[in-house]
């Protein structure tokens, strides 16, 4: 992959163009996460929605114990949405290139932790659920904070729901009968360009699935260890380029 193509993918000066090749990429990596962490962990650590409503249900069933772990996880998924905007924000605040570059960095070493260490930190509890359950949802809530942040909310990679929707939105506008007797009022137009993006990061995150959930199965949690080496060679060089001008300003 071009070093110059890279810089433009999580540079600071963002367009629109960059925003989409990230979030393809970043889509692939969550959907391998998601489904590959559900083998490891028995659970979708990207999906809020479902763990709330969850809770909800514990709550009514009088199962107290599993309303906790499900606060581990949501609070979790909070703590990493929470870090990567303290993180850029950092970044931006001391004008660093790799201001969306450092999330995915701590990204990457987490994700690295846990295909090395992940069969050891199952066993090990944390906030009311074990740490591998704690160490994969904060990974989702950093990842789909700064997804969020560079698209001003335009694309999320961490699940299809909104996604979904937006691409039924759009097949709306484009089943719209626009009736001659309201011609004083613009038509309505489905945009085509929009939905191909949609549904590109839908299947980015489908075929991330499909092949985190081969890859758990057949190598257990090492099948992340690429998962972070993409991460590392897309944020390294904005990362690298931060070393370079901290060097001159010494």
């Amino acid at each position: 992959m071009p070093i110059a193509y890279v810089r433009h993918l999580t540079s600071r000066h963002r367009t629109a163009q960059s925003n989409r090749h990230l979030g393809f990429t970043l889509c692939f990596v969550a959907g391998a996460i998601n489904a590959g962490g559900f083998l490891a962990v028995h659970q979708y650590t990207s999906h809020m929605t479902g763990i709330a409503s969850a809770m909800a249900d514990h709550i009514a069933l009088g199962a107290y114990d599993l309303v906790w772990d499900g606060a581990g996880g949501l609070l979790s998924f909070l703590a990493g949405a929470a870090t990567s905007a303290m993180l850029v924000n950092y970044a931006r605040r001391h004008q660093m290139h790799s201001e969306y570059g450092l999330p995915l960095l701590v990204e990457a070493l987490l994700l690295l932790c846990f295909g090395v260490m992940g069969a050891w930190l199952s066993h090990i509890e944390g906030l009311f659920v074990p740490v591998t359950v704690m160490l994969l949802c904060f990974i989702m809530g950093l990842q789909n904070a700064v997804i969020t942040k560079l698209s001003h909310a335009e694309i999320r990679t961490t699940h299809v729901t909104g996604i979904v929707t937006d691409i039924g939105i759009e097949l709306g506008k484009m089943l719209y009968w626009n009736s001659a007797r309201q011609a004083d009022q613009p038509p309505v137009r489905a945009d085509s360009r929009r939905i191909a993006v949609l549904c590109g990061l839908a299947g980015c995150f489908f075929v991330g699935g499909v092949t985190g959930a081969i890859g758990f199965t057949h190598v257990g949690y090492v099948s992340t260890l690429p998962l972070a080496a993409i991460l590392v060679v897309l944020a390294g060089v904005p990362a690298f380029d931060d070393l370079l001008a901290w060097r001159r300003r010494r």
